[in-house]
């Protein structure tokens, strides 16, 4: 193994198309531009024809034959090995550790890792607003792409399957830790995310720029609906964008081989990729991430930094309670005046699905180049608080080799963690822990989702719905921690909260 292996990446590239536009991109169009755009950043010719590998993130809004192949053609690169994504939030920075253990081992020498997704465009062609002029839609040849686990019958029974509801949940258990109460933890997460927007505001990169106070952004409207307690929309990740973006890397010694300029490196200094229990209701802390602890952890020795070494934060913001999941994990204080998004976060940048965890490392690139004093971590997050990759960017190179057995050590330890035992078919009585309260767009409470413990300290769900005015009523009320009889339905297959214990 070279001493001078150390993965570096020498090109990087966004692309946003606005909101408008008349003849919009399809995906794999969108994802070009982005990708000649990074190859074109190296500042050398023919780089190209140096790339034997390209690592494509999974996108949703069309779909193509081969389109790792397609996309080869119009970047003329020809790599040996062409691999294209399963799906989750964290994949971006997940196939970017994977390309640096991959280049630290000499199994490639240069991966260009992208994607991209046209979903607003895709959607305004689904209501029958735009007509596109895109390629005819085609079976993928690609089983492993977009392939997804789904949680357990159990929890998809009551809809944990579709994040605003479980988020939502963890939300309110944050809540209810702080010790806050109603209206102030809506204005405790309207000033963190008021950050992300203004950060967002300034990005250029940013598809769709409005600048919002924290009350409008915590209070519901016509163009700001309540989602599900206690989210509004502009608290809930925004895929509704164009955008794409493309990360070139090699090695340290190919680097100087190809005479590329080393104002141009950015080393991956430290990284990391594990998973929490996969299911929500037995995992015994919903406040947390092992898994966050521990990439956080083995990225910053590999770095052979400490976290207040970190100038910069990007923390996966698909809801208001991951931010705070993945601060409270690092253990880093409510006051700490360092930034904890680089792009502006997934409700206002936008959030393109599998990619967006691509935006904060090529903003991460920009910046350093800028300013290489400058190191910078992102955090991101894929399922529900369940898959986590860390990376660390700087100008040094890492104090560790990749493709060490601290990673898989790690994933070992969680394993083993204790989980909670899970009831199915609940009878007596239920302590709630975290809940949320699902509405329609008018506005109007559905049911209600609750996750709490029974006597014996066991996990169960159980739904509350809108008979008489009781939803409408406990939707103003803290729930946590308040009992009620919650009755199994046989014929349903459903837990269902009743009468409150007094």
């Amino acid at each position: 193994m070279s001493l001078n292996n150390w993965p570096i990446i020498v090109g990087a590239a966004q692309f946003t198309q606005p909101k408008g536009t008349q003849d919009p991109l399809d995906p794999l169009n969108l994802i070009a531009k982005a990708s000649l755009q990074a190859l074109k950043d190296v500042g050398i010719n023919n780089v190209n024809n140096f790339v034997d590998t390209l690592y494509l993130v999974y996108f949703s809004s069309w779909s193509y034959e081969d389109v790792p192949s397609e996309l080869s053609e119009m970047l003329k690169i020809h790599p040996s090995l062409k691999h294209f994504s399963s799906s989750g939030g964290n994949t971006s920075q997940r196939l970017l550790n994977k390309a640096a253990v991959s280049i630290s081992k000499e199994e490639s020498k240069m991966i260009l890792i992208t994607g991209g997704e046209a979903w607003n465009s895709f959607t305004l062609n689904r209501k029958g607003k735009l007509d596109l002029n895109w390629p005819e839609k085609k079976d993928s040849i690609f089983p492993e792409g977009g392939e997804w686990k789904t949680l357990n019958e159990f929890e998809s029974k009551y809809g944990l399957n579709t994040p605003s509801f479980s988020y939502a949940l963890f939300e309110t258990a944050l809540r209810a830790a702080s010790d806050r109460g109603l209206e102030d933890h809506q204005q405790y997460i309207g000033k963190l995310y008021e950050k992300f927007n203004e950060v967002a505001f300034n990005n250029p990169y940013t598809s769709a720029k409005e600048k919002l106070s924290v009350q409008e952004i915590i209070t519901p409207t016509p163009t700001n609906r309540i989602v599900n307690h206690p989210y509004t929309k502009y608290m809930c990740s925004n895929p509704f964008v164009n955008i794409s973006g493309a990360i070139l890397m090699t090695n340290q010694e190919y680097a100087e081989e190809l005479n590329i300029d080393p104002s141009k490196w950015v080393y991956l200094m430290g990284g990391a990729t594990l998973e929490n229990e996969f299911d929500i209701t037995p995992r015994p802390n919903l406040l947390s991430s092992p898994a966050v602890e521990h990439a956080s952890r083995i990225s910053l020795a590999q770095a052979g930094l400490k976290l207040g070494d970190i100038d910069m934060f990007d923390f996966y913001s698909c809801f208001p309670s991951m931010v705070q999941i993945i601060r409270n994990t690092l253990q880093i204080e409510e006051d700490d005046p360092r930034p904890l998004t680089v792009t502006g976060g997934m409700s206002f940048f936008g959030g393109p699905w599998n990619n967006y965890s691509m935006h904060p490392v090529v903003t991460a690139v920009d910046l350093i180049r800028k300013d290489p004093s400058l190191k910078i971590m992102v955090v991101a997050n894929g399922g529900y608080n369940t898959k986590e990759s860390v990376g660390i960017y700087g100008k040094q190179p890492p104090k560790k080799h990749w493709g060490t057995e601290e990673v898989s050590t790690a994933q070992e330890e969680i394993s083993k963690g204790e989980l909670l035992n899970v009831v199915e078919e609940a009878n007596g009585i239920l302590t709630i822990e975290a809940y949320t309260i699902v509405y329609n767009k008018a506005g109007k409470p559905t049911m209600g989702i609750m996750l709490g413990h029974l006597e014996d300290g066991s996990r169960t769900l159980a739904m509350l719905l809108p008979d008489t005015m009781t939803l409408n009523q406990l939707s103003y009320q803290e729930l946590v921690g308040r009992k009620f009889h919650v009755v199994h339905d046989k014929k349903k297959g459903i837990n269902y909260l009743k009468n409150e214990l007094v």
